[in-house]
């Protein structure tokens, strides 16, 4: 990783390269390099990525692969370069915010990241930070406060559900998607019941069997635009087949009428412009069977062609080092997220803080040690395997700004699940370098690094 800079902080130069290693018999590959592309402007952009075939199995995707280990390196390095001109660091990436994807040569679908440092800076107190390193203390232990950026693309997936509309006025939402715990249950009922109008405890919704409507797999920060999408298309199919059974029955209010005059609002068709109560689902349904309809959803080939498409944030982190021993403690966590549209914003905010949390164990904790003599993990089961516990999760904050992206999807939404991983490890270790003085440039950072560095 190297910055080249002038004396005002523009960035002149980027190199970004990376090595990962492959099996022999297939090639994997993460996203490692891709981001110093487009997250910040620079005319000089070199990002290379090189392949190891071992012997060895294929390696696999593990939250936010690629963005989450090459965002280490360049945070880091803008946070360094932020000293040695004597910039705080927030200025720096303020100074270099791009207009367009440069790497790309197209214009951001949207982009906030701006708006999420002003946001996350006042929620965090950024302005109390004094900048020079050690020059912060509660007692005898070393403060340091560090920031860094997070961004992820806005994956979308081909992807189809199925709605019925039952004679009780209800709805149930069929889709082969799975749940391992963001909260699709959930935030798939609430796209379902805005759709139709519904009230949300009127809507049914089931995942997770292979005769439902397929969905892609469940990663890639990607559910809620691919399976989301598919959900609303849906719906909107199942009101269109409702309203051509209303206009069709011989007893109906509405039978006869061409469909351009018919509208739906809050789960009632009604002639267009009339202020009448027109009919319910379960009016139109009645005693008759249930009103069915597939829809499908997929990215338009026009937006991903003519937009750049990712979320971006910006994370800032407290921490507490005790000279003498080298642990390190942190404090707090406030990030701030440009996601497009947010569903739910509670569960939006457990992705984020899960996200964190997941950061602090790569940040200070997670380490696989391979025995050299054959290669296989020495620690490999939760005893050795240090992860995060409720005594080392800090006070943790998760915001979001307010961003309307109307060329990403239908519903305006980004990807959220791994995002929050990809910034939270730099900002850790820049926090780390405001309190001490000592840059460390790989992860995990331990005790030793503290007391040795």
């Amino acid at each position: 990783m190297a910055l080249g800079a002038g004396t005002d902080g523009r960035l002149t130069a980027i190199l970004h390269e990376g090595a990962g290693e492959t099996s022999r018999y297939e090639q994997f590959t993460e996203a490692l390099t891709t981001v110093a592309g487009y997250i910040y402007s620079c005319p000089n952009v070199r990002a290379q990525y090189r392949l190891a075939e071992l012997d060895t199995a294929t390696p696999n995707h593990m939250r936010g692969p690629g963005e989450s280990s090459g965002m280490f390196a360049l945070e880091s390095a803008m946070d360094e370069l932020s000293y040695a001109l004597g910039v705080d660091p927030i200025e720096l990436r303020r100074r270099n915010e791009p207009e367009i994807d440069e790497g790309e040569d197209k214009p951001f679908s949207s982009r906030s990241l701006t708006q999420c440092y002003d946001l996350a800076a006042r929620q965090f107190g950024w302005s109390r930070r004094t900048p020079e390193p050690r020059s912060m203390r509660d007692g005898r232990l070393l403060i340091g406060m560090g920031a860094a950026s997070a961004t992820y693309p806005a994956f979308q997936a081909p992807a189809s559900a199925r709605v019925r509309l039952l004679g009780d006025g209800s709805a149930e939402v069929e889709a082969a998607a799975s749940d391992m715990g963001p909260g699709t249950y959930t935030s798939m009922t609430q796209v379902a019941a805005d759709s139709l109008g519904l009230p949300v405890d009127r809507v049914r919704f089931r995942l997770g069997r292979t005769d439902y409507p397929a969905t892609p797999a469940h990663g890639g920060s990607w559910t809620m635009a691919s399976v989301g999408s598919a959900v609303r298309a849906a719906c909107l199919e199942v009101q269109s087949a409702a309203a051509m059974r209303a206009v069709a029955e011989a007893g109906s209010p509405l039978n006869g009428l061409d469909m351009e005059n018919l509208e739906w609002a809050e789960g009632r068709l009604r002639r267009r412009g009339d202020a009448g109560p027109g009919l319910g689902f379960a009016e139109i349904v009645g005693g008759g069977r249930p009103v069915e309809a597939t829809g499908s959803a997929a990215r338009d080939a026009a937006a991903a062609e003519g937009y750049s498409m990712h979320s971006f944030g910006a994370v800032l982190a407290e921490v507490a080092v005790d000279p003498d021993v080298g642990t390190i403690r942190v404090r707090r966590i406030v990030g701030a997220y440009g996601i497009g549209r947010v569903v739910n914003p509670l569960l939006a905010s457990s992705q984020c803080t899960g996200g964190m949390i997941g950061g602090i164990g790569m940040a200070l904790m997670e380490r696989t040690v391979l025995d050299p003599r054959d290669g296989r993990p020495v620690n490999a089961h939760m005893a050795d395997y240090l992860l995060p516990v409720n005594l080392d999760i800090p006070h943790l904050e998760a915001h979001f700004v307010d961003e309307v992206d109307p060329h990403v999807n239908p519903l305006g939404v980004k990807g959220l699940g791994e995002i929050a991983l990809v910034g939270t490890a730099p900002t850790i270790a820049n926090a780390v370098y405001h309190a001490t003085g000592k840059r460390i440039r790989r992860l995990p950072i331990t005790i030793e690094d503290m007391l040795t560095a």
